[in-house]
């Protein structure tokens, strides 16, 4: 079993010296699954590409375990994830190293049922989101980032899913989840993080969701009441 902490540091990171986090402290405890919510372009997306160095930051850190973290310690689903050209599904789970001795591509199948001996490019997106969370199951890594990874699943692939996550929660894995949805964290999350003005604004239990729910959607009902009344 993995026991992994994460922890981050003054993080502050800048686009063409923009600052789109700055100063952003949070731990995560492991064994939990960690919700990040927030508007369009709050910068959750720019969190997960700095843990995985596709950003470098202008200062700060982002410790595992207490050392620096590294790209070989976690699985990453994007938000949409790129396939190479003219290969199967088959091919594409090949170029992933298998961690986990327990796996078998077989077993996998039966859950996902995808057309693994097609080609990609004929595959809905529902099934291409599934191939990339097949790739990351196999690589068993001691932490997973999902940027929004309910998006363009059918039900039964989503309820599937959280049960998968579930089941990796009580493995000790660290687990984040971005989206800008909130139904989509609440039922799956341990603890939810509120990402606004670039920094974490709040943290809340499971007790607290309805809280995080209720200030979230008031807060937009009376910044955008008096624009629909126009309109309307």
């Amino acid at each position: 079993m993995y026991i992994s902490m994460l922890t981050i540091n003054k993080l502050c990171v800048a686009y063409e010296k923009n600052l789109v986090l700055e100063n952003l402290d949070l731990i995560l405890d492991s064994g939990l699954i960690h919700g990040l919510v927030g508007l369009n372009g709050s910068g959750k997306t720019t969190l997960l590409n700095c843990f995985f160095q596709f950003v470098k930051p202008v200062s700060g850190e982002i410790l595992l375990d207490n050392k620096k973290i590294q790209r070989k310690d976690i699985s990453f689903l994007e938000t949409g994830n790129y396939f190479y050209p003219g290969i199967t599904g088959k091919e594409y789970l090949k170029i992933f190293p298998k961690q986990n001795e327990k796996f078998k591509i077989e077993e996998w199948q039966e859950l996902f049922q995808l057309p693994l001996n097609e080609l990609i490019e004929n595959y809905s997106t529902g099934m291409k989101k599934k191939l990339a969370i097949f790739a990351l199951m196999k690589q068993d890594k001691k932490m997973l980032m999902l940027d929004e990874p309910f998006n363009g699943l059918d039900i039964e692939t989503v309820q599937i899913l959280k049960n998968i996550l579930s089941r990796m929660k009580q493995n000790g894995k660290t687990i984040i989840i971005t989206s800008h949805i909130f139904e989509s964290l609440e039922s799956v999350c341990d603890k939810i993080y509120r990402l606004e003005n670039k920094k974490i604004t709040g943290t809340y239990a499971k007790t607290e969701f309805d809280i995080l729910k209720h200030t979230m959607y008031e807060s937009i009902r009376e910044k955008t009441e008096h624009l629909i009344e126009k309109i309307m």
